[in-house]
């Protein structure tokens, strides 16, 4: 017998290999052993099964004990598992700019942020201000490894050779780069950074934003 959450997690299975796009009931009753229409008994819809879906993965964002840890040490933390979170469900974010999403796990961990603020000294209303600056900037600094990943999954929808198209990405990129005296200088670091984790310029970013919302404090 299947059961929302059986259907929930496996929809997050399809999606993190094909994305939004891949998503549909026939694929996920396939995923499931499982006719298509055995799925409307518990949810009434695809969009609606987005939605669950990018609820729960806000579920999977360990929660820092705010009695045992410093708030600044606590909001680094938190935007940190929300970072590792998006760049594993690359489909996260192009569901975001298409649906509401909200539920128990994103209220959890919205929950969770505002406490951090109200806790360091900020207002209630800067506290909003300052987590939706946070995850802001988290959104913003997960967009090029989602980018990829969301390009990857395209390429295997269509059964395009991943390898082969990279490196022809790559050769486009470095050639319109050589037309930039800025961008030419930087062109091998900037390439680096297509195959490799972007983990040192997160960590600047999200030091920069907690400097500035640490002075506002003070």
């Amino acid at each position: 017998m299947l059961t929302r959450d059986q259907i929930v997690r496996a929809a997050i299975e399809v999606l993190d290999a094909e994305g939004v796009a891949g998503l549909n009931m026939r694929r996920l009753g396939a995923q499931l052993g499982s006719a298509a229409t055995a799925m409307y008994h518990h949810v009434e819809s695809k969009e609606q099964l987005v939605v669950l879906a990018a609820d729960h993965v806000f579920s999977e964002i360990a929660l820092p004990d705010l009695h045992t840890t410093k708030w600044r040490d606590a909001a680094a933390a938190l935007a940190r598992g929300a970072y590792a979170m998006i760049t594993q469900h690359f489909w996260l974010i192009p569901a975001m700019s298409t649906h509401l999403i909200y539920g128990p796990g994103k209220a959890r961990y919205d929950e969770h942020c505002l406490t951090v603020y109200e806790t360091a000294g900020f207002s209630e209303q800067d506290a909003d201000q300052a987590a939706a600056t946070v995850l802001m900037f988290v959104i913003g600094a997960a967009l090029g490894e989602v980018a990829q990943s969301a390009w990857r999954a395209r390429l295997r929808h269509t059964g395009m050779n991943e390898e082969e198209q990279l490196h022809k990405a790559i050769a486009y990129i470095h050639e319109v780069a050589q037309q930039f005296p800025r961008l030419r200088a930087r062109a091998s670091s900037r390439l680096d950074a297509i195959t490799q984790p972007t983990e040192p310029a997160f960590e600047f970013g999200l030091r920069t934003v907690l400097d500035g919302l640490e002075a506002q404090i003070r």
